[in-house]
């Protein structure tokens, strides 16, 4: 801010910031002082809803470098050579816990990165875990309800989780991993990152191809147990935010190897699992991970609430080469997200400068609405038009999916050769170490033994015996043993 005199949001001189003007002294307040009336109603007014899901999050600026040929694969711009650079934002955070909430939690941690690309932004917005909880977006509501606060008690309740997860086994592959090693990250930098969902990739011939995206940390992988993790939430709630802000700093630019699986869209309708679950993974024997760039974050934000909490991302923001999948949450995605922006921070919300695109310049017939900036002028506002305004390029930034049936219906997702809700959490469970299965069956035990029905008890028990049969044995015994 430039150094003269304080104002008001008028910009006249302020000639007393100190005292309210009153009838005398000792007097009224007077409503003329509009320096004081304005200031509390700024006062009022300076909270704008906190996000549902993701409240709680940080951010940083940095730069995306490509460091392989991928042209093969895509014809977004910003990925065409080795060596580009591109401008990004991500912003980190916990999911279930509010704005004030601690940051040292068990919980998934959403990684969300604007690309600030020549051919407009592009989100990729994913979490620290390459699968999720459900796998169609309509019973989102649900899963996250019960991860809030009870209607009735106020509080967080062990029955509403488990209820939730023990009726839905499609949910035992992420609890799995959420109640693992990597259930805490010690850091938002000592952790890895994941478009979690499936996407389309098209290059400029046409061809597509269907890809997972990776974020391999450099830092390499830390984690806090349960034990450590309350004693630092209570210490410092902002640890990982703190963390993420004096390492940039002093200079200690946290960084991310990326890489992508790819798979011919030829392969989907017949690969052993359903390419577009988000509660699958794509093992990497089948598809490995190759390497295509570098993710650095090297600025911090200058103002946590313009450039964090009013940052904005969807899903729905693609750039050609890229598009989305049949994936059903992924779906419900690219709806949802930009619809809870426009509530939060406003229907202009993509003007703000963290929003708006920094490499390429909007050209939309969208106007008015709340804090419009005015920045069309007195453009036409209606295509097509003969006054040179912007026009259509007849190109879709994606390919149509084919292979699909053409009735519509409330079909469930379809079941390939080796879908169940079980196998790939218990892939997982028998690639741990002993120690390992130790700690997740303790953690599953003191957060199942919480539940007071022992219905909901014997389903979660359930689901992790069906994923492996020891799984679930010592899963029982830890949990009797706790509840008497």
């Amino acid at each position: 801010m430039t150094q003269g005199p304080l104002t008001t949001e008028a910009g006249a001189p302020v000639a007393d910031n100190q005292n309210s003007e009153t009838a005398g002294v000792g007097g009224p307040v007077l409503v003329q002082d509009q320096l004081l009336l304005e200031k509390l109603a700024h006062f009022n007014r300076e909270r704008i809803p906190e996000r549902v899901v993701h409240a709680r999050g940080a951010g940083a600026y940095g730069t995306f470098t490509v460091t392989a040929d991928v042209t093969p694969y895509t014809r977004a711009a910003f990925l065409s050579e080795a060596g580009k650079q591109t401008e990004v934002f991500l912003r980190f955070s916990t999911v279930a816990g509010n704005l004030g909430a601690a940051d040292a939690v068990r919980d998934p941690r959403g990684f969300a990165l604007k690309f600030y690309t020549e051919e407009g932004n592009y989100d990729l917005v994913g979490n620290n875990t390459p699968v999720f909880f459900i796998r169609d977006a309509i019973k989102f509501p649900d899963f996250i309800h019960t991860q809030k606060r009870d209607p009735y008690t106020g509080s967080t309740e062990a029955d509403n989780v488990w209820d939730f997860w023990s009726l839905s086994p499609e949910s035992t592959h992420q609890v799995t991993w959420l109640f693992g090693d990597r259930g805490i990250p010690a850091s938002y930098r000592h952790m890895d990152g994941f478009g979690s969902h499936t996407y389309q990739w098209n290059n400029a011939a046409g061809e597509v191809f269907w890809v997972k995206y990776h974020f391999k940390t450099d830092q390499g992988i830390k984690n806090l147990t349960a034990e450590e993790a309350d004693v630092l939430a209570g210490k410092d709630p902002d640890s990982h935010q703190r963390d993420l802000r004096e390492a940039i700093e002093r200079g200690e630019f946290p960084s991310w190897t990326v890489g992508v699986q790819i798979m011919p869209a030829a392969d989907a309708a017949t690969y052993r699992f359903n390419p577009f679950d988000l509660t699958k993974v794509w093992p990497h024997a089948d598809y490995p991970v190759i390497e295509i760039g570098k993710l650095e974050l090297n600025r911090n934000p200058q103002n946590i609430f313009a450039e964090v909490e009013q940052s904005i991302f969807s899903p729905a923001h693609f750039v050609p080469g890229i598009g989305p999948s049949p994936d059903k949450m992924l779906q419900g995605r690219l709806f949802a997200y930009g619809d809870a922006h426009r509530y939060r921070v406003g229907i202009n919300a993509d003007h703000l400068p963290v929003n708006r695109p920094h490499a390429a310049e909007a050209r939309t017939h969208s106007r008015d609405g709340f804090l419009y900036d005015g920045r069309h002028g007195g453009a036409k506002n209606y295509e097509p038009n003969s006054f040179g305004g912007p026009q259509q390029t007849g190109r879709p930034l994606w390919q149509p999916f084919d292979g699909f049936a053409a009735g519509t219906g409330n079909h469930p997702t379809p079941a390939h050769a080796e879908d169940d809700d079980f196998v790939q959490a218990g892939n997982l469970y028998r690639l741990m170490s002993e120690a390992e299965k130790e700690r997740l069956v303790a953690n599953l035990a003191g957060a199942i033994s919480q539940v007071s029905r022992e219905d909901i008890v014997e389903r979660a028990i359930g689901n992790f015996a069906g994923a492996d049969a020891d799984f679930g044995k010592r899963l029982e015994a830890a949990v009797q043993a706790l509840r008497g």
